[in-house]
C-alpha cells in the first residue's frame, strides 16, 4: 500500500521557520518527481514547490521562492520543505505528492499519482 505521510507542521510566529517532511512508502519513489502543495481555508489548492526524481531540478511558486527550499533524502523516498521567513499568508494545510510523469515546471496537481493527508501550518502575526 502506497503511503505519503507528512510531518513537521505546527504553529509558528511570523518570521519563524519550519521544516516539513514527507515519508513515502509502499513502492520505490526514486523515479518519481515529488511536490508540495497547500490549501488555505476557503481557497483552492495551490502549488508550492517540486523536485525532480534525481533531486537536481527544483522549482517554486513565486510567492515562496527565496524563502522555501525543497530537497530529497538520499534514499529518494523522503522529501523535505524548509520554510523560512514565514508569513501569516503561508498558513494552510500542506500536502506532499508524488508523480511518475510530472514534467519540469508543471504546477498543476493532475499529473501527481499519490498524495499525503496533509499537515497544518499556522503562522501567527
Amino acid at each position: 500500500q502506497v503511503q505519503l505521510v507528512e510531518s513537521g507542521g505546527g504553529l509558528v510566529q511570523a518570521g519563524g521557520s519550519l521544516r516539513l517532511s514527507c515519508a513515502a512508502s509502499g513502492r520505490t519513489f526514486s523515479s518519481y518527481a515529488m511536490g508540495w502543495f497547500r490549501q488555505a481555508p476557503g481557497k483552492e489548492r495551490e502549488f508550492v514547490a517540486a523536485i525532480s526524481w534525481s533531486g537536481i531540478s527544483t522549482y517554486y511558486a513565486s510567492s515562496v521562492k527565496d524563502r522555501f527550499t525543497i530537497s530529497r533524502g538520499n534514499a529518494k523516498n523522503t522529501v523535505y520543505l524548509q520554510m523560512n521567513s514565514l508569513k501569516p499568508e503561508d498558513t494552510a494545510v500542506y500536502y506532499c505528492a508524488a508523480g511518475s510523469g510530472v514534467p519540469m515546471g508543471y504546477t498543476g496537481g493532475d499529473e501527481y499519482d499519490y498524495w499525503g493527508q496533509g499537515t497544518q501550518v499556522t503562522v501567527s502575526s
